[in-house]
């Protein structure tokens, strides 16, 4: 599986350290992100991201917060970005919603962005008749657009 990485200014040192946990468990990386802490534009990266990402590719976002990267990523379609702060966020928002894209805060401690990162590739879209019903609501919403 590949997995799409960028980040802005802010995300440097997090995305480095978890591109070097991505490849000691097997993964290609696609590095779309800044490796400059010169301040950028993190919808710009957002945006490169959705470009890089291809059916059955998962992603990760990296800003201060998360949440702007979130928010740019949400707006492209096809994108369907979660910010997890934790192991059961990652998990649910896999297993419910099928989200393609993890966004994540670099003030995060690494030992638990990995459990995070970990448990956001690794978990099992539902097939549960409910969660369906629910993603194709969320498809026919962004189709509303």
């Amino acid at each position: 599986m590949k997995i799409v990485i960028a980040n802005d200014h802010r995300g440097v040192e997090l995305k480095n350290r978890i591109m070097e946990f991505l490849k000691n468990k097997g993964y290609t990386i696609d590095n779309v992100g800044t490796d400059t802490t010169d301040s950028v534009d993190y919808p710009l990266y957002a945006k490169m991201l959705s470009k890089h990402l291809e059916i059955g590719d998962l992603g990760i976002l990296i800003c201060g917060t998360g949440i702007g990267m979130s928010i740019a990523a949400n707006k492209i379609k096809g994108i369907r970005c979660a910010k997890a702060n934790n192991i059961d966020e990652a998990k649910m928002t896999r297993m419910d919603n099928n989200a393609n894209v993890l966004a994540l805060s670099s003030k995060m401690e690494l030992e638990e962005v990995e459990k995070i990162v970990d448990a956001f590739l690794t978990t099992e879209v539902s097939m549960d008749e409910r969660h369906v019903r629910r993603r194709k609501m969320l498809e026919e919403l962004e189709n509303e657009r």
